[in-house]
């Protein structure tokens, strides 16, 4: 032990923060894995054939399910999603109430972003009449956004929202409606429709790990330098001429 003498502090701080740092890296590998996962899903339901509504609800799991759903919109109740951006630019979302006739239920339709450039003046929109046949995805969300502080919401419509909760809009409107979100597929009522399907790619996940992963390996290189640096001092006053 007289060769290594990193002092009782340094080592109370590796012993804190190395195992942080490999849990951290790890963890991302981890995300990294469920980001790849979902990726290959959706690519493989996207591919599938689509259903009707009334299939859609004996699904177990309804994530990126394709759905054709044919109906009418609901002008009056639209939502724009605030803070949605597309290369650099920021506009909203807007998600509008859609009757499907074949199986009597409403949905939440997401027909895709738009810029808002002037945020004195309502977003402009327009709204298809009649009967339309679509083709949409159902978007599940991984788990319950996190909230900070309540929710503000504008009280008239279109209604501006930071959250998409499609139960919360059918107990206000008093209507029997599908829990989850439906994504348009690109075509006549869809707006820009470039939808991701992960907020963050695997290969981010996998250069953070690696940057804990070498942060952890810093941390333990220095540890083991300050250790033998303060062994040799002190072995050096020890063998040092005796001053009188």
């Amino acid at each position: 032990m007289s060769r290594f003498r990193p002092g009782w502090m340094p080592s109370l701080v590796v012993l804190v923060l190395f195992p942080c740092l490999l849990w951290l890296g790890y963890w991302q590998l981890t995300r990294a894995d469920e980001k790849r996962a979902l990726t290959e899903l959706f690519e493989t339901r996207r591919e599938a054939a689509p259903v009707d509504v009334d299939t859609l609800l004996n699904e177990a799991d309804m994530a990126y399910r394709r759905v054709h759903i044919q109906g009418r919109f609901d002008p009056t109740h639209s939502l724009l999603l605030d803070n949605r951006t597309r290369n650099g630019q920021v506009g909203v979302e807007l998600l509008q109430p859609f009757f499907d006739e074949p199986s009597s239920r409403w949905l939440l339709v997401n027909r895709g972003w738009q810029p808002w450039p002037d945020r004195r003046s309502r977003p402009v929109f327009s709204t298809p009449e009649g009967l339309v046949s679509l083709y949409a995805w159902v978007q599940v969300p991984l788990g319950k956004p996190l909230r900070l502080q309540p929710e503000r919401i504008d009280a008239g419509w279109p209604r501006l929202v930071t959250q998409v909760e499609p139960e919360r809009l059918w107990a206000q409107l008093q209507r029997s409606g599908l829990a989850y979100e439906l994504r348009l597929e690109p075509g006549p009522a869809a707006l820009q429709a470039d939808w991701p399907v992960v907020s963050m790619a695997p290969e981010k996940h996998l250069g953070y790990a690696l940057q804990w992963f070498a942060l952890a390996i810093a941390l333990l290189c220095l540890f083991i330098y300050l250790g033998i640096h303060n062994a040799r001092e002190n072995n050096n006053d020890e063998s040092g001429p005796e001053r009188e």
